[in-house]
């Protein structure tokens, strides 16, 4: 096993670029901030880039001693996460236009978003540890950068309180499965258990990182802080932070869970339990919300237990693993693009400023239409493809049950997406809604587009998804 620090260049393109928006925002002046955006925009395409030629150039294998995945499902991640960071960054341009601290803030985008790739490589519960550790710190920046909204601050410090809680939940899981096996190295951690496991100590690692895991994806029981993030942090925070971490820690949990014994510890019933509570729960607490940042809050919940659902079949169906990538695919554009359209009406987010705004703003209405209809699973949006993935992967991994679940709750799921597109074209409104500016608009546009790319030409990333392995 290699250790080619070339492997990694994705990340550390995205480090070196937080570095120069840093001494870029201390040398220029306050007038001058906004050239930090431009600084991280570059360093997200050339991390793009580089992912894009060593999926073209490099065989699939474990690097690092094995510490590192570098294998299809990777870089599709990298590159999903790249491309929602390059969505956030532009919805930052004029949203943080007066703020003192704008330099620094494509800066903590730039680490976040190394911190998810981070995970979605990591074949080492060490490695995993660190992205989570990572990904987390600057989710707290992020989610509390206004720091005179008291609702932001205190957004950011519930995410902070059930992060510190969940993260050492996941550390107690990890450091039982270093004492059962004596590695951090997942590959070696599949080969010690498949000859000797205690199942009272593999129960305890599950329940462990699984719970750990599931507060960066979003997922019951650690899901308390999306709605409140979604509501209270500046809208482009909010965009990055109901995406990008989801994409790493859900590949994440997917290679620890595929290296441990099925016959050691019922591990695919618990991740299904939690797939049911968050999709159900998520559904029926968007049911009462009036708020449209807090209903897409929940939204991203009942999302994250869609997404579940390949986890539970990954090792026992090959193509699990990529139809988690391919759902996340089009829950990122649908998701952003939600975002996207609330930041550039200045964040609105009361339901009732959204009657009559098909006939005010007709094409932010259709975007905004358009993206709610996708997370639904309408065809032929992205949405649909991505969800059609992910109940087919169950059903030939024989959890017919749980895609009948998924699929109950999308129907729950299409009320409360109908209670936003409903008064948007069928009720009237007083006066015209103010927007932001042209570079929000321009991320609203290429998101919306990207809903339908997604779902028109899904077989241009469905094929190179499957035919990829999955490591370890």
């Amino acid at each position: 096993m290699k250790m080619n620090v070339v492997h990694l260049t994705p990340e550390i393109a995205l480090v070196v670029g937080a570095v120069m928006a840093v001494l870029t925002a201390a040398f220029v002046g306050r007038a001058h901030q906004r050239i930090t955006t431009l600084v991280a925009a570059v360093a997200v395409l050339v991390s793009a880039g580089l992912s894009i030629s060593l999926a073209a150039t490099t065989d699939e294998q474990l690097t690092f001693e094995g510490a590192w995945a570098l294998d299809g499902i990777t870089h599709g991640a990298e590159l999903l996460i790249a491309a929602t960071t390059l969505l956030t960054l532009g919805l930052s341009v004029e949203w943080f236009r007066t703020d003192p601290r704008r330099g620094e803030y494509p800066a903590v985008v730039l680490l976040c978003a190394a911190g998810a790739m981070l995970l979605a490589g990591a074949a080492d519960t060490m490695a995993i540890v660190v992205g989570m550790m990572l990904v987390s710190v600057t989710g707290y920046t992020l989610a509390a950068y206004h720091r005179s909204s008291p609702a932001s601050v205190e957004a950011g410090m519930k995410y902070f309180l059930i992060g510190a809680l969940t993260n050492a939940v996941l550390m107690i899981g990890v450091a039982v499965l270093y004492g059962m096996t004596g590695t951090t190295n997942l590959a070696d951690i599949g080969t010690a258990l498949a000859f000797d496991a205690d199942p009272i100590a593999l129960i305890a690692v599950v329940a462990c990182i699984g719970v750990g895991q599931a507060f960066e994806i979003g997922a019951f029981p650690s899901h308390a802080w999306v709605p409140d993030v979604a509501q209270a942090a500046p809208a482009p925070s909010a965009a990055l932070l109901t995406v990008v971490p989801k994409i790493g820690a859900l590949v994440a949990l997917a290679r620890v869970m595929q290296v441990l014994p099925d016959d050691g510890v019922a591990w695919r019933p618990f991740v299904a339990a939690l797939a049911v509570a968050t999709m159900t729960l998520g559904n029926l607490a968007a049911l009462w919300q009036t708020d449209l940042r807090r209903l897409l809050g929940w939204s991203s919940v009942s999302q994250a237990g869609y997404a579940l659902i390949a986890v539970v079949v990954v090792g026992r169906v090959d193509d699990a693993a990529p139809a988690l990538i391919f759902f996340m695919i089009g829950y990122a554009v649908a998701n952003t693009a939600a975002f996207s359209i609330i930041t550039e009406l200045r964040g609105r987010t009361d339901l009732d400023d959204y009657r009559g705004l098909g006939a005010t703003r007709p094409w932010l209405a259709a975007a905004l239409a358009v993206a709610l209809l996708s997370l639904v699973g309408i065809p032929p949006l992205g949405g649909f493809v991505g969800k059609l993935t992910v109940f087919t992967a169950a059903i030939d991994g024989g959890y017919a049950w749980l895609a009948l679940v998924a699929v109950a709750n999308t129907v729950i799921s299409l009320f409360y997406y109908l209670r936003v597109i409903g008064p948007m074209y069928f009720e009237t409104t007083t006066g015209r809604v103010a927007v932001l500016g042209r570079w929000a608009a321009i991320s609203a546009g290429v998101a919306t587009v990207g809903i339908i790319a997604v779902g028109l030409l899904a077989e241009l990333a469905i094929n190179p998804l499957n035919a990829s392995r999955f490591l370890p």
